[in-house]
């Protein structure tokens, strides 16, 4: 299915979704990201996400080549976009009872940083790098970056990325512990779908409940966590894959998952 700004294909029991405007390094417009979320909204069956981007980038940032630059109020009609597109979509991510793999080729940057990074799974190819490009431009990081850098790298390398502007390679991102490997750059889609492959066969409600913990663990106390934890495995118990796995240890057999 070709949709203006991405594109989705069901391959399997994974979700393909591509940012496709490559003429723009994938330069995102709010319609692309609401365009992201309604195709997350409507998963149909599909047990795990990838996101990657068509041509030489991921993601260029956001689109400022027009909308708030031509607005009477530019703050406010980022806000409007902000609050309104790329936000939402972040949320939904966070959200979603599936995993979710990005594939980054090229550049990561502004908005693009954050939505490669709240995937589960980064995985990076050797020309890959992550930007945090606001301040060359006078703004703010945006797309819950605030929030994500300092947890997933620590406050001074957040800091870092933020205030000097500079790319981080996909080497030192790894190093940083920002992405979940770094390969060869024809090796990238090949890499990132069978990990999302993978995903996809595994317990995927288990999957979905420990996302969802992980980021709810973030803002918890050590009490509340484990109040989360005994939720989520009752949850979890009630499963059909939890019995499958639960045969499949007793008779040693490798178990299959149908991720309900």
């Amino acid at each position: 299915m070709t949709a203006e700004h991405i594109l989705i294909e069901r391959r399997g029991d994974v979700l393909v979704l591509t940012l496709n405007r490559p003429d723009r390094l994938n330069a995102a417009p709010p319609a692309m990201f609401d365009a992201l979320k309604a195709a997350l909204d409507s998963l149909d069956g599909a047990r795990a996400v990838l996101i990657a981007g068509a041509g030489r980038a991921f993601c260029s940032g956001a689109d400022v080549g027009g909308g708030a630059l031509g607005a009477d109020d530019p703050g406010a009609a980022t806000f409007a976009a902000l609050t309104d597109s790329y936000n939402p979509l972040m949320a939904a991510i966070a959200d979603l009872g599936v995993p979710v793999v990005s594939a980054v080729r090229g550049p990561a940057a502004g908005i693009g940083c954050s939505l490669a990074l709240a995937a589960d799974f980064c995985v990076a190819s050797e020309t890959a790098y992550f930007l945090q490009a606001f301040v060359n431009i006078g703004l703010v990081p945006d797309g819950g970056a605030s929030w994500m850098l300092p947890r997933l790298i620590g406050k001074a390398r957040a800091t870092e990325m933020m205030m000097l502007g500079e790319r981080v390679p996909a080497a030192k991102a790894l190093d940083w512990g920002m992405v979940h490997k770094v390969v060869a750059d024809d090796a990238l889609d090949a890499e990132a779908f069978a990990l999302a492959e993978r995903l996809a066969a595994m317990p995927t409600v288990a999957l979905g409940l420990m996302r969802r913990a992980i980021v709810q663990g973030y803002e918890s106390d050590y009490a509340t966590a484990m109040r989360v934890e005994a939720e989520n495995q009752r949850a979890a118990r009630g499963t059909a894959d939890s019995m499958e796995g639960g045969i499949a240890f007793l008779t040693k057999r490798k178990p299959v998952f149908a991720g309900r």
